[in-house]
């Protein structure tokens, strides 16, 4: 019998460790490391050796249609070969020699175990074309328990005996750093823990506030039964929303309320800079520290399957150390813009329709702004908030629906090129911005059915809020303010005062400074 599981979230808390746990704790990760390449490379045989069976050929020769007599042979297969989860829980039991032991308790080892069995099930059911085995230099960062019963837990003391918390891994009480003036930490440990998960994270240098000798700080996860806090002034919309989502910019339209085109995560852009000024810095560092493994053209050489060795100084180390702390300020401000977008939605509405697009295929064409914007993690988040508030998330094919292509005044498909920004129709719809537009008749879009259904008096009103948010965006260019160019207003300067005195020189910007030209 399964189960029932609860709902749970996360809540992270800074931990204040010394010289001497900090020893200890790095012996403790290392021994999990090699635990869990042991774990891997069994699941990994185990893997080969049941795919190298003649049964498994024919077993993947039954037609899709048997799927009860391909689930039965998987599994005989399976069970064969002891490639399931608690197969690799009884191999930790002797993976987990005599000096490991000293380090991970017997519920850790089958968390670890755990995690190996589904990095290979990835591999064997496709999902992934190969497993990554934990490096020395590399590590593993992260461990956990099952349960806050025994083995690392957290401990929290009553409010009469001061509300403080610890982790107790072996004979180390670790203490946390616990805020209870904030709303999300109270709101947090007023629930039941689950289990509890150690992580420890790379940073800028072992000088940094909190940081061990070799650069690392430590945080505790609580996983916590119930839902997370929610602050009181996210209110949740009734009006349905059409999103256009872009590499670049998103268009925000409701049926009633105020249409938005925003760039999207336009405030990564300085992290980017800092980021590629470390990136080009590194690869100088690299240049310098191995002249001989470049040609004379300043490619990297080619010697077949053998590996060609590189020297690292020790700027190199720190360097590419700050680099690897600046992609983690990213990747959190990121997901802090994401969060803020996405309550911003939320509050005009819980009924979210949009396209449903390939990401994967955006990276090709557009590598670098997919990378930086990550629309598609976007996305999920956008899912999670609106199923959390009792919304839905509709998202419909665009080669059936083709909106940028249609025109719901004719009601026909015109193919545009992507260079072509702006809807216009000899029918009298428009001039149009293609975003805002497409948004416009997503949010009028019926799921089951892949044409619009638009009254003509609800386009009234439409054209003017539409034109509307193109008029902010316009009024930034003229300030200045360059804007992706798939929201089709050229970039302009900006546009100062002409002085009254005849012979001052004339002020222009120019690359962000003031300038006179004579």
């Amino acid at each position: 019998m399964k189960r029932s599981k609860t709902p749970t979230f996360l809540l992270e808390l800074p931990l204040v460790v010394d010289a001497g746990q900090a020893k200890r704790l790095r012996a403790h990760f290392e021994a999990a490391r090699c635990l869990y390449n042991a774990l891997l490379g069994e699941a990994m045989k185990r893997l080969r050796a049941m795919r190298a069976d003649p049964a498994w050929q024919e077993a993947r020769a039954m037609p899709l249609a048997h799927k009860q007599e391909r689930k039965e042979a998987f599994t005989h297969l399976r069970q064969v070969y002891g490639f399931s989860e608690y197969a690799m829980h009884d191999f930790a039991k002797a993976a987990n020699c005599a000096w490991i032991r000293d380090h991970i308790d017997a519920v850790m080892a089958r968390t670890l175990a755990t995690r190996a069995y589904q990095a290979a099930n990835r591999v064997c059911l496709g999902k992934a074309k190969n497993v990554r085995f934990k490096s020395k230099g590399r590590g593993l960062d992260s461990v956990e328990n099952k349960w806050n019963k025994s083995g690392m837990r957290f401990l929290l003391q009553p409010p009469e005996k001061g509300n403080q918390g610890w982790l107790l891994w072996n004979k180390d009480l670790l203490p946390a750093l616990i805020d209870w003036h904030d709303p999300v930490v109270h709101h947090g440990l007023k629930h039941r823990i689950k289990y509890a998960r150690l992580v420890r994270r790379k940073a800028s240098s072992p000088n940094a506030q909190g940081a061990d000798v070799e650069g690392y700080r430590y945080f505790v996860q609580l996983a916590l039964e119930g839902r997370p806090h929610q602050k009181k002034k996210l209110t949740v919309g009734t009006d349905v929303v059409g999103l256009d989502v872009g590499p670049s910019t998103i268009a925000i339209v409701p049926q009633q309320g105020e249409a938005r085109l925003v760039p999207f995560c336009e405030e990564l852009k300085p992290d980017a800079r800092a980021k590629r000024r470390l990136q080009r810095k590194l690869d100088r560092q690299r240049r310098a520290n191995n002249p001989q493994n470049y040609d004379e053209k300043g490619r990297i050489k080619k010697r077949g399957k053998r590996r060609l060795a590189w020297k690292n100084s020790k700027g190199y180390l720190a360097t590419r150390r700050r680099l690897a702390h600046k992609e983690r300020k990213l990747a959190a401000h990121r997901k802090s813009l994401h969060g803020r977008l996405v309550h911003q939605i939320i509050r005009c509405g819980n009924i979210i329709r949009t396209e449903k697009l390939s990401y994967k295929a955006w990276q090709k064409q557009y590598g670098k702004s997919v990378g930086r914007n990550a629309p598609g993690m976007f996305l999920e988040h956008l899912r999670r908030t609106v199923a959390s508030t009792g919304g839905t998330l509709s998202e419909f094919p665009t080669r059936s629906t083709k909106l940028s292509q249609y025109c719901h005044g004719c009601q026909t498909y015109v193919k545009k090129p992507l260079s072509e920004r702006w809807h216009h129709c000899p029918c009298g719809i428009g001039p149009v911005q293609r975003d805002l537009y497409s948004a416009w008749l997503a949010a009028h879009l019926d799921p089951p059915n892949p044409i619009p259904s638009i009254a003509q008096d609800s386009w009234e009103g439409a054209d003017l809020r539409l034109l509307a948010a193109v008029e902010v965006l316009q009024q930034r260019a003229k300030e200045g303010q360059a804007l992706p160019r798939s929201v089709g207003i050229p970039r302009a300067r900006a546009r100062l005062p002409e002085s009254p005195a005849p012979n001052r020189l004339a002020l222009v910007y120019r690359r962000g400074r003031l300038e006179a030209l004579g």
